[in-house]
């Protein structure tokens, strides 16, 4: 699970400004994270059906914020996207 330090880091390496902790960019940053954790716990408890949805509703909230970003700043979505290695 991210503590409250990764999340920290992570909200400092996103953030557009110094008050920033909510910005889109830092919500994908963040959810993308949480994916990346939960993928490896699944590889290890494929039984974890509970993680399973999480993770499921997760990535479609990472969807949709990609998709808002996408539509509003188009700059920052390649930028984001580059940076957390979303596409290939």
């Amino acid at each position: 699970m991210l503590t409250a330090e990764d999340r920290k880091g992570i909200i400092s390496d996103h953030q557009m400004h110094d008050k920033d902790s909510g910005s889109s960019a830092v919500q994908i940053a963040i959810a993308t994270a949480r994916i990346n954790y939960l993928t490896e716990h699944l590889r290890g408890q494929k039984k974890d059906h509970a993680a399973r949805q999480g993770l499921l509703k997760l990535v479609g909230r990472r969807n949709r914020l990609l998709r808002y970003l996408r539509n509003t700043d188009m700059a920052l979505y390649e930028k984001t996207i580059k940076e957390l290695k979303l596409r290939k």
